[in-house]
Parts: C-alpha cells; sequence; structure tokens
C-alpha cells in the first residue's frame, strides 16, 4: 500500500510517513463571520440568529492520525527511538520558511495514492508516546497532525475534487488481467481476511461492484477467498449483475 508522504515545496524534499492513517478527518470552514461594530458585535430585537457577514474564502483543514513503530522501520538499521521517525514532520510546523519578510511553516503538499494531493502548511502536531525501552527511549508514537490548506481560487478547488474523484474511479488493474488477493493478517475464523471491496476497487474503479467481480470469477462466497488467489479482470462495459427477485428468478 502506498504511504502517505510530505512534498516540501521548496526544495522538492520528501518526507514520508511510516504508515497509512487510519482516519483521516477534514473539516471546511466558510468565510462567514457575525457582524460587528467598533462597539462590539450587532444585534438585533426580534431576529432569530445573529446577523452575518459573508467575507468569501473559508479554512479547509485535515487531520491526519499517524502510527510509527520502530519495528516497522524499513532498512536493516532501525532506530532505538521512535522520535528519529517523527522529527521530520515536527520540523514542519516549525516557522523555518520566509515570504515578504514573515517567518511561516514551509509550504508542503500532501500526497497519498492517486486520490489525495492537497497543498498547504502544517499548523499543529501533538505526539503520544508508548512502547517505552528501560533507558527511557520510546518505540512507538500515536501522532496527530493538523494541515491547512493554502489559498487557491475557488475553480481551482473545484477541479482538483474534481481530479481526486476521477482518480479514485479509475481501476488499478488493466481489463483482462488479474488482482492477487491479500489477506489483512488478522482474519477471524471462518473469514479468510481478504477485503474483497477493495479488490473490485482495484479491479473495477469502485468497490461497489464487487458481486461483478465475484460473477466473473464464480466466487460465490467472497469471504471464504483464500490470500493469494489471482481474480481475473472483467472486460471494460461488463454489464452489472442482475438484482435476485423473491423467489430466486431474476
Amino acid at each position: 500500500m502506498e504511504r502517505v508522504a510530505f512534498l516540501i515545496d521548496a526544495t522538492g524534499e520528501r518526507v514520508d510517513c511510516l504508515l497509512n492513517p487510519e482516519t483521516v478527518q477534514v473539516t471546511r470552514l466558510a468565510g462567514v463571520r457575525p457582524r460587528g461594530a467598533a462597539g462590539g458585535q450587532l444585534t438585533g430585537a426580534g431576529l432569530a440568529d445573529d446577523p452575518l457577514v459573508f467575507t468569501g474564502g473559508g479554512r479547509t483543514e485535515l487531520v491526519l492520525d499517524l502510527l510509527f513503530d520502530v519495528d516497522f522501520a524499513d532498512g536493516q538499521v532501525r532506530p532505538a527511538d521512535v522520535r528519529a521517525l517523527t522529527r521530520p514532520l515536527w520540523m514542519l510546523a516549525e516557522n523555518s520558511a520566509a515570504e515578504h519578510g514573515w517567518l511561516r511553516p514551509p509550504l508542503v503538499r500532501l500526497v497519498w495514492g492517486k486520490t489525495w494531493n492537497v497543498p498547504g502548511v502544517i499548523v499543529a502536531v501533538a505526539e503520544r508516546f508508548d512502547a517505552f525501552t528501560v533507558t527511557g527511549s520510546p518505540r512507538r508514537s500515536w501522532l496527530r497532525l493538523k494541515l491547512v490548506r493554502v489559498a487557491e481560487t475557488a475553480d481551482r478547488a473545484r477541479e482538483g475534487f474534481a481530479e481526486e474523484l476521477a482518480a479514485a474511479g479509475t481501476p488499478a488493474a488493466a481489463p483482462g488481467s488479474a488482482v492477487v488477493a491479500a489477506g489483512d493478517g488478522a482474519a477471524a475464523p471462518g473469514y479468510s481476511g481478504v477485503r474483497f471491496d477493495l479488490l473490485a476497487h482495484d479491479a473495477l474503479g469502485s468497490p461497489l461492484r464487487w458481486r461483478l467481480l465475484a460473477e466473473h470469477n464464480r466466487i460465490t462466497d467472497p469471504l471464504a477467498v483464500p490470500p493469494g488467489t489471482p481474480l481475473a479482470v472483467p472486460p471494460a462495459g461488463s454489464p452489472p449483475p442482475a438484482t435476485p427477485t423473491p423467489g430466486g428468478v431474476s
């Protein structure tokens, strides 16, 4: 699985995250504020809501929860302290870049697979450590990071979102090829651990088309597919599977 990375705009340097985040929270705050005057906020008798000023623009925030563990680090020589892995992300929240005589965090671009490409600045980092050694060095870190998208025109933001959705709907495997079922390593009894919906996303561009992938490969129980099983990708334009009617007649 492709990892999340931050590309530093000024230098082209790439800061990789150790693992993909479990969750991503996206918040959009519109350019709206209460109407006020020199004496304070304006109110009016009989109003159900405070008067507002529509300023335009707004603020888009992304919050990522990341896990770092020295046992998952690449390479033969692994650090003894997980802070060696998370320090580059902390540095991205420092005011290390200059603009018009003012210091600011460096401009970075959040890149994750084909569907996330967001320019912004990291405004907050929080980290919780555990799995300490006898010398007090933490081996695991739970890191929460907040990124604020940089100013873009409304048209560019709309185009970028459309591009991300289009990329997310593009199959990763060519028609007539094959995808290989991979297990998650934590299967419950009676369950192979294979995510058939993710296979459908790779093969057909949407996890909602898992029935088409299953029927094309004559699979009656997608939950029992053994890891490592190759599955044929249906040709382009294959019709969706018929919806069964009551009584078993389609």
